[in-house]
């Protein structure tokens, strides 16, 4: 976790030193933010049971390097929050888990104002929420994942999709990212084996 927030931290002052020595605007530092729409891929194991998606959030820096007219290098540093719901007839469960997602893009322009982006992605699980109800109570559990060998720790992934870019500063986008690697080796009725796959919806601002 230490090594974590150092890149993290190295990673936005890296930014601003490169915006602040910037002056025709190769490079440029942004924020975005959004919605996540998620849900698991089950894979081997027991997973004998059917799941839903689940609304949660994005938010974080990106970096916009320009290395062609219709090219640039464009990584990101997330807050992201994953998961999935299911219900049955003893009750409704949610897991949500809580990630450092950094994607490492490519944004290719497709048209004025339309790109393509794509890339790897690596995530961080930082911890995670589980949370059943049955009508009569309530059980919440919360996980650290510093102090649990439940779940791996870092998954890699892979990111697609679109950025519109309405104005030189404003942009929406939506893309799809889905994890390359299996939570667990070997699911369990508790930890079940799966991979993540979210669908993404938002704004972002640049600088």
């Amino acid at each position: 976790m230490k090594k974590l927030l150092i890149a993290a931290v190295a990673f936005v002052f890296m930014a601003a030193g490169v915006k602040a020595q910037s002056t025709d605007k190769i490079i440029r530092v942004g924020v975005k933010g959004g919605l996540n729409y998620s849900n698991i891929i089950k894979d081997d194991g027991n997973n004998d049971f059917k799941s839903d998606y689940l609304v949660g959030y994005n938010a974080g820096v990106t970096l916009d390097i320009k290395l062609l007219p219709n090219l640039a290098f464009t990584p990101e540093l997330l807050y992201s929050t994953k998961g999935y719901k299911l219900t049955s007839s003893f009750g409704k469960f949610t897991q949500t888990t809580h990630f450092i997602d950094l994607p490492i893009l490519a944004s290719i322009q497709l048209a004025p104002g339309l790109n393509l982006v794509a890339g790897p992605q690596v995530s961080f699980l930082l911890s995670t929420n589980n949370k059943f109800e049955n009508g009569f109570a309530v059980t919440e559990q919360k996980v650290v994942e510093d102090e649990s060998d439940r779940f791996k720790k870092s998954l890699l992934g892979g990111v697609i999709g679109a950025r519109f870019d309405v104005n030189s500063q404003f942009g929406i986008f939506g893309r799809y990212a889905l994890d390359f690697q299996k939570n667990n080796e070997n699911g369990t009725t508790t930890t079940p084996e799966f991979k993540n796959q979210v669908f993404q919806v938002g704004l972002g601002v640049k600088f």
